[in-house]
């Protein structure tokens, strides 16, 4: 059995810009509805062909990065695997250019800040449902890829290499990169 995770392409988002901490909740929206700015490359192309299941969040730069790929139709799309969110202050005027706050709010996320998002446990709780939803597809299809995103394919690995999956620590932190998990058959505990 294989499961691949697979991050999506670049997002039509302009992240070079200077925000108040007050526009999160905008921004947070402009985000999770952007498209995609670019082509796969032939290698994460390449990794459709070898899969049975295709898997998406629901956000649009998930799905529009499925049908970049050449997939024709993703089996199953939830918001179980969405990213996960920055939390945000909903009354800071402070203006920093918007690198700065992803940096310094998703620190403070890990450290227990969560407002207006899910914490750092929930999320990491959710990233374990993630794998067992792509494990059980896994036995049903053989052969599944997730298109998803950074964070969450990264806590997704590591539920999947704790439960026995051979495959890398990281499945990849730029767009479209990817990383491939593989359990035997006979190890499966059915």
């Amino acid at each position: 059995m294989r499961i691949t995770l697979l991050r999506h392409g670049s997002p039509d988002f302009v992240w070079q810009r200077s925000v108040r901490g007050c526009e999160f909740a905008r921004l947070e929206k402009e985000y999770d509805s952007a498209t995609i700015n670019d082509l796969p490359p032939a290698e994460s192309v390449q990794q459709v062909m070898d899969h049975h299941c295709f898997v998406c969040s629901d956000l649009t730069r998930s799905i529009d990065s499925a049908k970049a790929l050449g997939v024709d139709q993703v089996d199953f799309s939830d918001r179980l695997f969405r990213e996960m969110n920055l939390p945000y202050f909903d009354e800071i005027s402070l203006k920093l250019p918007l690198e700065v706050w992803a940096i310094v709010l998703r620190s403070l996320w890990f450290l227990g800040f969560s407002k207006n998002s899910e914490s750092c446990r929930k999320a990491r709780s959710r990233a374990k449902e993630a794998a067992e939803r792509l494990i059980d597809l896994a036995l049903k299809h053989h052969a599944v890829l997730l298109v998803g995103h950074g964070f969450l394919n990264h806590y997704i690995a590591k539920e999947l290499r704790a439960l026995g999956w051979r495959g890398p620590s990281s499945p990849g932190r730029n767009y479209w990169e990817f990383g491939c998990y593989e359990m035997s058959m006979q190890t499966v505990d059915l």
